[in-house]
């Protein structure tokens, strides 16, 4: 009896803790744990579990200047792949990044985990966002595109 009691209890403050979320707070949720899934699947092998990159050869994620400098331009990078020359901590990187064929809200959850992961904050980027985007990239990505903001 005491056992119902206690989980009845658990159960009730559990319904209250989750109904006291905003709408934007669950959506948060809901994009950053489908982004660290994708993120783990597609670029966790070249960009490290911690985002931390490989030496000069793969760009760490953890430089906030440069995701928001270029945030309109991270769901290009997804989608196209990169091949030019970006510096990201005044460190030049050279290589290529292929391009991920992935719907439009993989990019979604994946930009969001990687914005606000490894030290960043920069809230929910939503499948409007990246829509929007990868509207304009036409040539962002890719080699003919103008230079990566630093």
């Amino acid at each position: 009896m005491k056992l119902k009691i206690i989980a009845s209890i658990g159960f009730i403050l559990f319904v209250l803790i989750v109904s006291c979320q905003s709408d934007e707070q669950l959506e948060f949720k809901r994009y950053y744990s489908a982004g660290s899934l994708v993120y783990q699947t597609h670029c966790q092998n070249c960009h490290g579990a911690n985002g931390e990159g490989l030496q000069a050869l793969m760009p760490p994620l953890t430089d906030s200047v440069f995701l928001k400098a270029n945030k309109a331009r991270l769901a290009c990078f997804v989608k196209n792949g990169l091949k030019e020359k970006i510096d990201i901590s005044k460190r030049p990187f050279d290589g290529q990044m292929p391009p991920n064929d992935l719907p439009h809200i993989e990019i979604a959850n994946v930009l969001t985990y990687i914005t606000n992961s490894f030290g960043n904050k920069m809230g929910t980027i939503n499948t409007d966002e990246v829509d929007a985007d990868l509207g304009k990239c036409e040539g962002v990505g890719k080699s003919e595109s103008p230079e990566v903001r630093k």
